[in-house]
């Protein structure tokens, strides 16, 4: 049986994932692959053991430069995360002619026209199977099984960290504060959650789907991006009054000259099935002709889930090493070069569709009808309307429905209200997607 050599570059927590997951599984991977994956060399910053991984004596080292230049090991897996010494590292390894598996959604995201360029002139796979939802196979899904799809529209519970923290909001009535707090006490959220919460994390995963389904390159910051830290409890309570429950989800929408590409929290139906992925899961759901409509579901993070989607591109490089294959014999990008064309990422101000808004008006008579027709003089009409009871500053909320408008007069119109000396307090809206 053949060796095959894997250098490893980031002992963090995914990293002990692969480690543990080889020596729990080894013997089962390589005799599904017909050869033995030896661990030759693990780089990280950091010296020390982690808990249930134990290395080898001699591999371990904090040259990460080194497992790259060693001409015995010809798979690099990257799990250091960031776009700055990964990217330098990556780039340096696939000039080598290294074939590299990462998880990095961040460096893929912002770099990944240069870094697939590499791998195409060094004739090197680039495999991120890993980088988007976990144990969810989506990449090689878009890639291979939905390859005669046309898709019409992509929506992703992409950020588990989100997910987990709206899934409290729903079922325990918590603040967004106390919810992030019980995020970070079951270890879905960082210590500083900026990236899950503001949307960023979710927004580098959507620029890669974008990138394979629809075969144009991304421009990372062309992609609206929001997040959820202004929903209250109070605007999953009358979500769901309406019949609808807050999800932050990544959108993607493809026509001809235009993709649609952002992410925001959205009120979707209670009856939808992606309504009710609870917790730390993902899913992603897909539509288009032929398969119409398909959804993939399962732990989109985690030390183990993330680690297996690691080793199951590292068995997919093997295998084309074992089998004299060219990596590119699946375009790594789902598209060839030649068919791959740039289509614009549309302004979100073009969207149209409905919305709900939460206002806190004085609690005096035609507030309302001033509200009313603000939004009728932006071509915006009124489907439902709440109105709570007053508390003790004298105001009360308002909750309303809009029939489909154009982004950039309901936009217009929010500011208009705002002005409004009847309007005590910023005017919320999210996004409605039927």
């Amino acid at each position: 049986m053949k060796d095959i050599s894997i250098g490893l570059l980031g002992f963090g927590a995914i990293g002990t994932g692969v480690v543990k997951l080889l020596q729990r599984n080894g013997s089962l991977i390589n005799r599904r692959l017909g050869a033995r994956l030896i661990l030759a060399r693990v780089a990280d910053v950091r010296p020390g053991p982690r808990p249930g991984a134990k290395l080898k004596r001699g591999i371990f080292t904090t040259d990460a430069e080194a497992v790259i230049d060693d001409p015995n090991i010809p798979i690099i897996i990257e799990l250091i995360g960031g776009d700055t010494v990964a990217l330098k590292l990556v780039r340096r390894a696939l000039e080598k002619g290294k074939h590299v598996v990462t998880a990095n959604k961040a460096l893929l995201a912002k770099h990944a026209e240069e870094l697939f360029r590499a791998a195409q002139k060094s004739g090197s796979a680039l495999a991120f199977e890993a980088s988007v939802g976990g144990a969810i196979p989506i990449i090689r899904s878009l890639r291979e099984a939905f390859v005669a799809a046309e898709f019409s529209s992509i929506y992703g519970i992409i950020n588990g960290t989100s997910n987990y923290i709206l899934s409290r909001m729903t079922k325990d009535g918590a603040d967004f504060k106390d919810a992030l707090a019980g995020a970070q006490r079951q270890g879905y959220a960082e210590a500083n959650p900026a990236f899950d919460v503001d949307g960023t994390d979710a927004a580098h995963k959507l620029a890669i789907l974008v990138m394979l389904a629809y075969g144009t390159p991304v421009k990372f910051t062309d992609i609206y991006r929001e997040g959820i830290m202004h929903v209250t409890a109070l605007d999953i309570a009358m979500a769901a009054e309406f019949g609808y429950r807050i999800k932050l989800l990544a959108i993607a929408k493809g026509d001809r000259d235009w993709i649609e590409a952002r992410v925001h929290p959205t009120l979707i139906r209670s009856s939808h099935v992606l309504a009710n992925v609870e917790g730390a899961h993902n899913a992603i759901f897909v539509e288009g002709e032929p398969l119409i409509e398909a959804m993939l579901f399962g732990h989109g993070a985690g030390m183990m889930p993330t680690a297996g989607a690691v080793m199951g591109d590292v068995v997919e490089v093997a295998r084309d090493m074992l089998a004299g294959s060219a990596p590119h014999r699946a375009p790594m990008r789902a598209w060839p070069e030649d068919a791959r064309k740039r289509v614009p990422i549309r302004n979100i101000m073009m969207r149209e569709g409905e919305y709900y808004l939460r206002c806190t008006v004085a609690d005096r008579p035609g507030v309302l009808s001033k509200i009313a027709s603000i939004l009728g003089n932006n071509g915006i009409s009124i489907a439902r309307v709440i109105q709570k009871g007053r508390d003790i500053k004298g105001t009360v909320p308002i909750f309303l429905l809009t029939h489909g408008a154009l982004e950039q007069n309901l936009a217009r119109a929010v500011k208009e209200m705002d002005r409004l000396d009847v309007v005590k307090g910023k005017i919320v809206f999210i996004r409605i997607e039927e």
